[in-house]
């Protein structure tokens, strides 16, 4: 795997922004976190006028082995059936996208189906069909989990090319809450049972036997001792390349927006890999997922947006980037105090 350079982010410009955003014509601190975002965007730019340009969602798509013990409410075809779903526009994703602007890219990071290669708009980069079980053995082998992430941020430096400075990442793969509750229990410290819920929409019955097959996972395979290895023991294709699209977007200084679970799990190993990270994102919703309230609390962060969805996707990006595109509007259009005339 390739190293990724990460700068800390300058605070040579907080005061001058800061004070941008004081003397707008409006009582101190009256935006609320729009001005936290403004000053955020402002020192990522290391700009006084910071701008949004071409932003993406990558939805990052991926099987797991897991899923054939059980531990989703849904077969693993629907992973690929959601993902012709996304292509044809009828997914809620599509629908916050068009919506609001955003260039949808749904990417096959290791779905268990055939898709023609000429199928439209679906970027091809799978890992493999499907995690292997990691109930039996490693979810993949060190090496792909390598390849993952230099292949997504492949992905990610192209897409820079095109003058995008805003990324956010959703994610499909039936199971992977699975994958995300262990990411995060290794990773974090936090008890196996505070990371698991019932993800897809699981009884209070079969949440406790997801648990009971997470928990024998767990005395399996142990604790890896890098965060790479935890990726590979227990992680799946689409949270891997998740990872690397983060590096990427934070190498490249791009505002990355991190929408549910899944995709703060990724976050979390990309964090543990690379700490300067988390000054690049911008964390967009609350899943409703049982886990994602405590993996926030541990990494100190309060979102956006908290309206009780779980749906994955990215459906969190897409619906948090209006208030993104306020802060830097505001910043840039609002009148000061001085120029609107208006006593301070």
């Amino acid at each position: 795997m390739r190293s990724y350079k990460i700068d800390l982010i300058d605070d040579g410009l907080s005061e001058a922004i800061q004070t941008k955003i004081n003397s707008k014509a409006k009582p101190l601190g009256a935006l609320g976190r729009l001005e936290e975002i403004a000053l955020q965007i402002g020192l990522i730019q290391n700009s006084l006028n910071p701008k949004l340009t071409q932003p993406h969602l990558l939805v990052f798509a991926g099987d797991h082995g897991i899923a054939k013990e059980g531990v989703s409410a849904y077969p693993q075809e629907v992973t690929w059936q959601m993902v012709m779903n996304f292509l044809n526009g009828g997914a809620a994703i599509n629908v916050f996208c068009k919506q609001h602007h955003i260039a949808l890219k749904v990417i096959d990071a290791g779905v268990n189906y055939d898709f023609p290669k000429n199928t439209i708009g679906l970027i091809h980069n799978k890992a493999g069909k499907g995690t292997d079980n990691f109930l039996l053995a490693p979810a993949m082998s060190i090496k792909l989990a390598q390849s993952c992430i230099d292949s997504s941020a492949n992905i990610v430096k192209q897409i820079s090319t095109s003058g995008c400075n805003v990324i956010g990442f959703g994610e499909m793969g039936i199971a992977n809450t699975s994958s995300a509750a262990l990411l995060m229990c290794m990773l974090s410290g936090i008890p196996i049972q505070l990371c698991v819920g019932k993800g897809t929409g699981l009884t209070d019955e079969a949440l406790i036997r997801k648990l009971d097959i997470l928990k024998i996972a767990l005395v399996k395979r142990g604790k890896p001792n890098t965060p790479l290895k935890v990726l590979a023991t227990y992680g799946g294709f689409e949270i891997a390349q998740m990872v690397g699209a983060i590096l990427q977007a934070a190498e490249k200084r791009m505002i990355i927006l991190i929408d549910g679970f899944i995709s703060t799990a990724a976050y979390l190993v990309a964090q543990a890999m690379e700490p300067n990270v988390k000054e690049y994102c911008i964390f967009c919703h609350q899943s409703n997922e049982q886990g994602h309230s405590h993996l926030l609390k541990h990494l100190s962060i309060e979102p956006l947006l908290n309206l009780n969805m779980r749906l994955g996707e990215g459906t969190g990006v897409a619906i948090a980037y209006p208030i993104i595109e306020s802060a830097v509007n505001f910043i840039n259009d609002m009148a000061s105090f001085e120029s609107a005339n208006v006593s301070k």
